[in-house]
């Protein structure tokens, strides 16, 4: 009895001392971590008052705080543009597109070269696959504008030795083309480098499981969807989560580079790219930041939704 009342108390001061107590006996962990607060303070929360001049007229003459309060007026004047609507289904559907076409392509990927045995292919693969990523889309654009030109394109090109067009088709000047363009483009840049999450979630799986259910009669096929994908779930979920929070950032450099082309604008004209056409070119900026702190409220709100459904499943983010 001695002894557990002695371990009690122990417990006690321990939850009494709390998390100044923790940090303090890990001041050597923190203290790595400092640097990357500091940089998250300076660049993400100091700025953060700049989202005031929604509620403002903002001039550069005037200056921030001199500048007079308009209250609701640029979100007033957002939602009854005429390109309110425009702008927020091609956010949504680019957007919903890359969602459900980008979210599981890595997944797919790294459940296929989970399976690959030579490792020779399959570290070629790899490096093949996520090298892309590592490109700007200055240049990723670039290379899709040359492939799908109407002069000596190779997309159009290939089509023809195929006899199946009989003139070059303008891909980036034909709306049609434009959100397969894009959808497929940031995939193949995004899946090589997505897939090396899920690469090292499969990593960790119990390799017994494996040869428990080999023993069992299962298939490599069966194992991938009873054993692997149920492994690999958690991080799956984090990750969805993070997906459905960023639904309605649709894309900005990639956008505003292949849908340059006026005939594009409207398929291609979406929040991000609008905000930096109102508020860089147009200099109206307490009307893009209005915009932008819209985009960023329903972000929020989409983000606690999506936490609070993955929650019920135990794989939350809070």
């Amino acid at each position: 009895m001695a002894q557990l009342a002695t371990i009690t108390k122990v417990e006690n001061v321990k939850k009494k001392r709390g998390v100044a107590y923790r940090m303090a006996k890990q001041w050597d962990i923190q203290l790595m971590v400092l640097p990357a607060l500091l940089l998250i303070f300076v660049f993400a929360y100091i700025p953060m008052y700049g989202v005031l001049m929604a509620f403002q007229d903002y001039s550069i003459f005037n200056g921030f705080w001199a500048s007079p309060w308009v209250g609701f007026k640029h979100f007033s004047m957002f939602f009854h543009s005429p390109e309110f609507w425009p702008i927020i289904r091609n956010t949504i559907i680019i957007s919903l597109l890359k969602f459900c076409i980008g979210f599981p392509a890595p997944i797919v990927l790294a459940l296929i070269l989970n399976e690959v045995r030579h490792m020779v292919f399959k570290r070629i693969i790899q490096t093949v696959s996520y090298l892309p990523h590592f490109l700007s889309w200055v240049i990723v654009a670039g290379f899709t504008m040359s492939i799908l030109s109407t002069d000596n394109g190779s997309l159009n090109i290939l089509l023809q030795k195929l006899h199946l067009i009989k003139e070059p088709i303008g891909f980036l000047g034909q709306a049609e083309y434009f959100w397969g363009i894009i959808v497929s483009t940031s995939v193949w840049k995004e899946i090589g480098f997505g897939s090396i999450v899920y690469l090292a979630a499969i990593a960790g799986v119990n390799p017994s499981l494996y040869e428990a259910a080999a023993m069992d009669g299962a298939g490599r096929i069966k194992q991938i969807f009873m054993i692997t994908i149920p492994s690999i779930l958690p991080v799956v979920a984090i990750f969805m989560i993070l997906a459905i929070g960023n639904l309605l950032s649709a894309g900005f450099e990639d956008i505003l580079l292949l849908g340059s082309n006026p005939v594009l604008r409207d398929v291609a004209n979406v929040i991000d790219t609008y905000v930096y056409r109102v508020g860089i070119t147009n200099q109206r900026f307490s009307y893009a930041t209005a915009v932008g702190l819209f985009k960023a409220v329903i972000s929020v709100g989409l983000l606690t939704f999506a936490n609070m459904f993955a929650r019920r499943s135990g794989n939350s983010l809070w």
